[in-house]
């Protein structure tokens, strides 16, 4: 005797379903044709010290005067405008692109930030931040009265 009882899974449908397979499709075409590094995420290392903390963050192809860095209590942001220009010429043909963006990036981290005492430097696509701690705080106990 046949067994007539199969198991319903709405997920195989969906997959085999044309629309959804076409705007997959889509999505996917346009992440190729962003241009820039890859998924345009700014690459970012974080380290931590006693004292310090210390960040990498790679943003190639930005001038030192478009990138800023903002500091507040324990957020860090970090903004760089983005402006390229490439120009090929073979022959009689020539090609040129222009590309304008930019790049973002915040966190948060454990401990406020001295911002006072913070260094950023930036050199050969890299910026290198050092952020100091703050030195905690203590409360004040109030007397009731």
């Amino acid at each position: 005797m046949a067994n007539l009882l199969t198991r319903f899974d709405p997920f195989t449908d969906l997959a085999t379903y044309a629309p959804l397979r076409e705007i997959d499709e889509l999505w996917r075409d346009l992440r190729r044709r962003v241009p820039g590094d890859g998924d345009g995420a700014m690459r970012l290392d974080v380290n931590e010290t006693d004292k310090a903390y210390t960040v990498r963050a790679d943003i190639p192809g930005a001038k030192k005067e478009d990138i800023k860095v903002d500091v507040d209590g324990n957020r860090v942001a970090i903004t760089a405008e983005l402006h390229k220009e490439t120009e090929e010429k073979d022959g009689k043909s020539v090609r040129s692109e222009r590309y304008e963006g930019h790049r973002y990036r915040s966190f948060t981290l454990e401990h406020a930030v001295d911002d006072a005492a913070a260094v950023a430097k930036y050199e050969d696509g890299v910026l290198r931040l050092t952020l100091p701690k703050k030195a905690p705080q203590s409360g004040r106990k109030l007397q009731i009265s």
